[in-house]
């Protein structure tokens, strides 16, 4: 029988249907298993995973080989972003036993949960092979198998150990992450590394944050260069905004198709203060159309974001999205069909596959005159109307706390940058940044609220929701840091009081239940489900690291506060994490970008004015703020708002209040004198 009909998980619902007897996660699956005395196969996964399609049509559609799951195993299927505890364990293991890891994640286990083989994608006849061996295996060398699974625990045990060597992160060491970047630089596409090609999104936080601290021009080129290569590629949506997962090759062309949350929403952070500290129409129209797809495709109106587009379309990757020329000509006429064309190169040999093209920027028309810019933003509006007819790709409805606590964060820094008038637009742009800026803000807003109500239950935090409805996984140690620091930036976006005691409420609930031997955190809670080994990865890949995600909140909240103790477990946390930045400054991002606002200050800036969106010296506190500055605006003694409090206007006039690792400077009221104070 089926078990999956009722989940929340979209991921789970796909295989609904399928001949196999799927349990979800949960401890009747492995009694069950136990009283069978049959190995357990856990299939992991999620619901945008093009090669868990693949894997799912192939294999676990069809009828013999389910008939052979269910008389060998009992099989569990689990959503990966749903339970990132247990993928965390089993992807260490599957990382162990071959050397790499990925999705779909096939693991045969004992029935109490020990991994003893592991895989990723088998194509139908290897893992029918498969199957059969592991079944011969289970019966006939049962002590070999337990033997193997037994080392591999312990290997695990090791990769995830706690307590390990500590040194604190000082200049020298962000500064020679930043020279090992510079190092494993593609100097000609923009990035790191070959293919396939992920957005460092992470790595140009930091190295902006290092270029604003240090003054490093080669930073700032990194950094601009990579975020100019991949809004010009073809991960990047050139119709309708958002980013790809990544490029199948080394120079941003071709991308594998699905859209995740996290990466946008990290992604919207790079441009918004890439535009911020250069002023660049690129950067400046990039963070808009981020912003409008976050805002337009992945919003849940009353709820959060959702986690993800899927890669495929009607089960083909790129059917949505892929032109020809003919195509463009059908669409748009003969002679815009053919400056489309040209724009986007689309030709007849296409970038991708069948002769398709992904469209990708070809001209640099940021800069070009008004009327080239209004035809092809004509073109864009065409384009997507057009392409708005055909087939779309689904949509993962799920909403991950972490990742919603990226996406509110990202948004709310965009959303003040704007509303403040802190940088100037072209006139031509400015009234559909700002119709961005009013839908986004609204997005934001419940989105944070739905945080707040639905995933917050008895004090502690649940990680996924759907249809409004919370789900039964606990949040782990990157919901309550990414949550709690996006309702830091809601402090500072709304000035109310409400924010920031959530804020502080999961922190002491992250202090209380994750933290490890030697100042570093776990990924599940002390009173959380126990699994083989407890999760403890302080690594940035796709996501920031939970404890990197906890930290950049910690360091935040206490510039809020004035409260000395969360500043001391982030140094001590970093500390943790420091060797790793300093020998793998690509694995290691968030957490270099949280030790620039450290070394920073961070600085604590509060304007005291009637008007905390339009007054001057706001706009120049958004527009100079050093790395990881808060900044707060309103009333004085706002309620609520521990850094207006105390702090009067200075002869009538609105006041700026500077501080820098709570040593604070003399009350200015001029735009001039707050820079001077800001460029230290």
């Amino acid at each position: 029988m089926n078990r999956l009909g009722n989940a929340t998980s979209p991921y789970l619902l796909q295989h609904a249907d399928n001949p196999v007897d799927w349990w979800p996660w949960c401890d009747e699956a492995f009694a069950e298993a136990k009283r069978r005395d049959v190995p357990v196969l856990i299939s992991v996964g999620y619901a945008a995973c093009h090669w868990c399609h693949v894997m799912a049509h192939e294999s676990f559609e069809d009828e013999t080989v389910g008939r052979l799951m269910n008389e060998t195993f009992v099989s569990i299927k689990v959503d990966r972003e749903e339970r990132p505890d247990v993928d965390a364990v089993y992807m260490t293991a599957t990382q162990a036993m071959t050397g790499q890891g990925g999705w779909p994640m096939t693991v045969f286990a004992t029935p109490d949960g020990t991994p003893f083989f592991c895989g990723t994608y088998f194509p139908k006849p290897n893992f029918v092979r498969l199957l059969e061996s592991v079944g011969a295996a289970w019966r006939d060398q049962r002590d070999a198998v337990l033997r193997q699974g037994a080392q591999v625990v312990e290997a695990i045990g090791g990769a995830q150990a706690v307590g390990g060597p500590t040194a604190p992160l000082t200049a020298d060491l962000l500064d020679s992450a930043a020279a090992q970047l510079a190092r494993e630089y593609d100097g000609t596409n923009g990035g790191f590394g070959g293919a396939p090609k992920f957005p460092p999104h992470m790595n140009l936080l930091f190295l902006l944050r290092h270029h604003q601290r240090t003054g490093s021009t080669q930073a700032l080129e990194i950094a601009r260069h990579t975020a100019e290569a991949m809004a010009r590629g073809g991960i990047h949506d050139q119709l309708a905004g958002g980013f790809a997962r990544y490029s199948v090759d080394g120079h941003w062309t071709v991308p594998h198709f699905e859209k995740m949350l996290y990466d946008n929403a990290l992604l919207l952070r790079c441009y918004t203060h890439l535009w911020r500290l250069t002023g660049d129409p690129l950067a400046a129209r990039v963070a808009r159309d981020t912003a409008r797809f976050l805002a337009d495709e992945l919003h849940r109106p009353g709820e959060g974001f959702a986690s993800a587009l899927d890669a495929d379309t009607d089960g083909v990757e790129g059917l949505t999205y892929a032109w020809t020329p003919d195509q463009l000509v059908e669409a748009l006429g003969e002679q815009d069909g053919r400056f489309a064309a040209d724009l986007f190169d689309v030709t007849e040999s296409g970038s991708f596959e069948h002769g398709t093209s992904v469209l990708r920027l070809a001209r640099d028309v940021d800069d070009a005159d008004p009327e080239v810019r209004a035809r092809w933003q004509d073109v864009v509006r065409r384009l997507l109307a057009a392409r708005d007819t055909r087939p779309q790709p689904a949509r993962d409805d799920k909403v991950v706390a972490a990742w919603n606590g990226l996406a509110v964060t990202a948004l709310a820094e965009f959303v003040r940058l704007v509303e403040s008038g802190a940088v100037t637009v072209r006139e031509e742009d400015a009234n559909l940044l700002d119709g961005v800026t009013i839908v986004a803000d609204g997005a934001l807003r419940q989105a944070a609220e739905h945080l707040a109500t639905a995933h917050l239950v008895d004090g502690r935090l649940r990680r996924v929701s759907r249809d409004g409805v919370v789900g039964e996984p606990a949040g782990v140690l990157e919901d309550y840091g990414c949550v709690a620091e996006a309702f830091c930036a809601m402090h500072q976006l709304t000035g109310a009081g409400r924010w920031l005691e959530l804020a502080g409420g999961l922190l002491d609930t992250a202090l209380a239940r994750f933290t490890a031997p030697g100042g570093g955190f776990y990924d599940t809670a002390d009173d959380a489900e126990q699994l083989v080994t407890r999760p403890a990865d302080p690594t940035d890949n796709a996501t920031p690291s939970g404890r990197s995600a906890l930290v950049a909140a910690l360091v935040g909240y206490a510039a809020l506060t004035g409260e000395t103790r969360y500043r001391e477990a982030a140094e001590a946390a970093l500390a943790t994490v420091a060797p790793i930045v300093a020998r793998h400054a690509r694995f290691a991002g968030y957490a270099a970008t949280v030790g620039e606002a450290l070394l920073s200050g961070p600085y604590e800036i509060a304007v005291v004015t009637d008007d905390p969106t339009g007054d001057p010296l706001v706009a120049a506190a958004l527009r100079h703020a050093p790395p990881g500055a808060v900044v707060v605006a309103g009333r004085p003694d706002q309620p609520g708002v521990p850094l207006l409090a105390d702090r009067p206007l200075v002869d009538g006039r609105p006041t700026a209040y500077v501080c820098r690792g709570f040593v604070c400077q003399r009350p200015v009221t001029t735009v001039d004198d707050l820079l001077a104070q800001l460029r230290g």
